[in-house]
This record gives structure tokens, sequence and C-alpha cells, in this order.
């Protein structure tokens, strides 16, 4: 496992298949429930630079999702009902009634799906470029559901083109920061490499199951007009992987729900832009007088 001693401390939750790992920071607030993407992702990654900025106010908590960083070896498959217990076990190993939730694209779609499914434990949310809330046009949706049942394409080839550094760097480049300009884009590339290198890269189980062969399986579009609890989606402009129009649109389907696009950004903005990001975090979970009279 990474060492994420700088981030703050580890504590592992033991489930049925195996120990999901969760970062923890900051002693007094709020609790906040931070959840990574798909892929080669996990807690450090995708939350490096929020943890200790969100930890100023609340007490926060970053998961890593079964078969990335710390939850490792995972005995099972994590689908999408699979994730929202991980969620459930999270908030009741550390004593939580409720949590804001924070997610960013597989997350966002946890976390919008929690909020559905669970809206007495969800305080607020926060969703960087969802997933769940996208459709693919006829031959498109074909293909990535033979790529998602087809192990060759979904695992063994990433492994193996991603172990070049080169490949990885390119990858961020173009798929996660739409050509941007990131200040500790080195950084990134080799730990993204690193971890490839350790357990290999390839879609998740949730985004495998989540394609069907005619539609998604995972479609939260028609449950987002029962989120209940205060909601903000933030996308970035350039995302090569979630069209902007979708977290639009997502968004005016929440109510009350508000949207915010990151110029120039790509789909990791919050590693792109993440005093940006971080800021409109942070705003949007703090209790302001007007909202506590609510």
């Amino acid at each position: 496992m990474v060492d994420t001693a700088e981030l703050g401390e580890s504590v592992l939750v033991p489930q049925p298949e195996g120990n999901l790992h969760v970062i923890t920071r900051g002693a007094a607030g709020t609790p906040v429930l931070l959840l990574s993407g798909a892929g080669v992702d996990n807690a450090a990654l995708s939350w490096r630079h929020a943890l200790p900025a969100l930890a100023a106010e609340h007490r926060v908590f970053a998961l890593d999702w079964p078969k990335q960083g710390g939850s490792r070896p995972w005995n099972g498959t994590a689908d999408h009902d699979r994730m929202l217990g991980c969620v459930t076990a999270v908030l009741d190993h550390f004593g939580l009634e409720q949590a804001a939730l924070v997610g960013l694209s597989q997350g966002g779609a946890i976390t919008l799906g929690y909020a559905v499914e669970h809206p007495e434990r969800v305080s607020r949310l926060v969703a960087l470029a969802p997933a769940g809330v996208i459709s693919f046009p006829p031959v498109v949706h074909q293909l990535l559901w033979v790529t998602a049942r087809w192990s060759l394409l979904n695992r063994t080839l990433p492994s193996l083109v991603f172990r070049s550094r080169a490949a990885c760097a390119w990858f961020a480049r173009r798929g996660l920061f739409a050509g941007g300009h990131v200040d500790d884009f080195d950084a990134i590339v080799d730990e993204y490499h690193a971890d490839v290198l350790r357990n290999g890269a390839g879609s998740s189980d949730w985004q495998n199951g989540s394609i069907g062969f005619r539609r998604m399986r995972v479609d939260l579009r028609p449950d987002l007009p029962r989120i209940a609890c205060p909601a903000l989606f933030i996308q970035g402009s350039g995302d090569a992987g979630v069209d902007p129009e979708h977290t639009r649109a997502a968004a005016r389907a929440v109510p009350g729900a508000r949207f915010e696009l990151i110029e120039g950004a790509g789909h990791w903005a919050n590693r792109q832009e993440p005093g940006r990001v971080n800021a409109l975090i942070a705003d949007f979970l703090r209790p302001l007088p007007e909202k506590m009279g609510s």
C-alpha cells in the first residue's frame, strides 16, 4: 500500500470481501466523505490537495474504492449496489449519521445515487464531472459494451500500454487535463505510473457493470429530481470524458442545485485547478448564517 501518512491517518474498515482503506484528517467540524474516480485513481491521487484544504473546517474522510489504493485485496465484484454499500459501511464505522459527499466521476455517480437511495444520510453533495448521467449514441454504446465485457480490452491491453510512463503522461495530458497547465503534472504522472506498475490498469467493476447492451444499466437521470439536499455540480469546460452539457443538464434536474464551470480545466479539475475547486467546495460546505437559520 502507498504511504499516505502525510495526508492523514489511515483506517481500515473490515468488510466480507476485504478491507476498505480510508484516509482521515481534521479533528473538528461537520463530516465530509470524498469519493474518487475509476480506473487508475485512489483517495491520495484525487484528493491530495483537497484533504488539507477541507480539513481546516471539517472532519474529512477519503475512501479508496475496492481494488484501488489500500482497499486491496478485494475478493468480490464492486458494482453499483456494492459501492453504495461501501459508503454506508464507512459512515457506520465512524459513527456518522450524516455527512456531505464529494465525488469525482465514478465517485460523482455514487454521490448522486446515494443521495437518492439514502437521503437521510447526506447533508449536501458535490458532484464533479459525474458519471451515471451520460448516454452514448448507438454503435459507440455497443463498442463500449464489448470493451466492458472483454478483459483483453478493459484490462490486459491498458495494463500493457500504461507500463510506459510516456503513455501515462500522454493520457493524463489529453484525457484527464485536456492539454491545460497543471502545476504538479510530473508528480501526478509519477504516482499514476507507479500505480500501474504495481496493480495494472483498466476500467472498474462499476464502469463495466454500468453498461448494458442497449442502454446504460446505471442511469441516474430519472431519479435526480428526488435529491433533496443542497447540491453543487462542478465541471471542467474541456473535459474529454464528460460533456459539460451532461453535467449542466443533471444540475438542472436537481431542485435548487448550483452549477460551476471551470474554464480551461479537463476531467480532473480537482487536480488541475485545486485552488479554485477546493475554494468552491469549502464555500459550499461552509454553514453561512443564512444557511444555518434556514
